[in-house]
């Protein structure tokens, strides 16, 4: 029997509860369903770089703006699966691949089925992020051993239009579709701090965990000003209001992984243990995201072990040649924006 509907009130609601009473809550509900000590950690890379034609606000990777980002090829499969193999070394147990394409086309798709059986034959969960999927292709990925797909909606329907032109929000529900039809796990979340209003946010929350099933795993952005970008400027969002949105979504997906993912680079410690109380249980390990910097694996795990907290299938120390083999990898990556697509 499906879950209850939420409604943008409910949960508007909701974020308007006082704070210490919103995350009680959001604790409470994330006790019931998960260990409220462990993590879960995942390992993004890019491997195709810029130059997509999408027009994305917030996205350097896009052909729109000047960011001073160069448009790469595809990377090597032996690239991958040593990038994939060092992420594994460090502790990572899902690895994710994105690619800046509209829509992989159908020799691009046959070279991502390949590292994703190369990675999958590793002992790592499989996660890539390719953008639009036609028919057929959702159903090959699966064959190749695909474990997720991500494809964000990043905003509330009402807000969308301000921040993407090329790509429409049936659009991406379209692709979620054929994603679940060919039963991979869906990724889905958004981006957070674009300039949308508090209602917006509460939009894109109730898209999210009215989705049937909701998805299994839920990234939650923090906008990274990126200049050259249309939104470099827009005003930073309140941190404690990044908070509200973790608990939110934990309360209203209460099965999910809700992920820290985009933006943590600018996050201290203290906010990062609210966000952990509030409810997240899941984030982005390792040294750069898609083309964007995400705290040093050390820094990651110091804080885990201050805050007494555990990843789900035990802890695996980072060799420091393992670390340093990614870093080398991820090196042309950093500095610029992030967010899965």
């Amino acid at each position: 029997m499906p879950a209850p509907a939420w409604r943008a009130a409910d949960i508007l609601a909701l974020f308007a509860l006082p704070f210490m009473d919103l995350v009680h809550r959001a604790q409470q509900v994330h006790r019931a369903h998960f260990d409220p000590n462990a993590v879960q950690l995942s390992s993004l890379l890019s491997i195709k770089t810029g130059g997509c034609p999408e027009d994305c606000a917030y996205c350097p990777q896009s052909s729109h703006y000047d960011t001073g980002l160069d448009a790469d090829k595809l990377m090597p499969l032996d690239e991958v699966v040593a990038a994939a193999r060092a992420a594994q070394a460090g502790g990572a147990q899902r690895f994710c691949m994105g690619a800046a394409w509209r829509s992989p086309k159908p020799h691009h798709l046959e070279a991502v089925a390949q590292m994703v059986s190369a990675v999958k034959a590793l002992g790592l969960e499989t996660c890539v992020t390719l953008g639009m999927l036609q028919a057929g292709q959702a159903e090959q990925l699966k064959d190749a051993g695909l474990d997720y797909y991500n494809h964000n909606l990043d905003t509330s329907p009402e807000f969308y239009g301000k921040i993407i032109s090329t790509r429409t929000y049936q659009d991406r529900l379209d692709t979620l579709d054929r994603v679940r039809d060919a039963g991979i796990s869906v990724c889905c979340g958004g981006i957070v701090g674009m300039g949308e209003s508090r209602r917006e946010r509460a939009g894109l929350i109730a898209q999210l965990a009215n989705m049937d099933p909701y998805p299994e795993s839920v990234p939650i952005n923090n906008l990274v000003h990126v200049e050259g970008t249309p939104l470099a400027d827009v005003e930073a969002l309140d941190p404690f209001e990044f908070v509200r949105t973790i608990a939110v979504a934990r309360i209203t997906m209460p099965r999910a992984a809700v992920r820290l993912s985009a933006g943590r680079e600018a996050m201290d410690d203290a906010l990062q243990a609210l966000c952990f109380m509030a409810g997240a249980n899941s984030m982005f390990y390792g040294d750069a995201l898609l083309t964007t910097a995400n705290p040093q694996m050390q820094a990651d795990q110091r804080l885990l072990q201050r805050l007494g907290m555990h990843v789900e299938a035990g802890d695996h120390p980072t060799p420091a040649g393992a670390q340093q083999q990614q870093q080398q990898q991820q090196q042309q990556r950093q500095q610029q924006n992030p967010t899965c697509r």
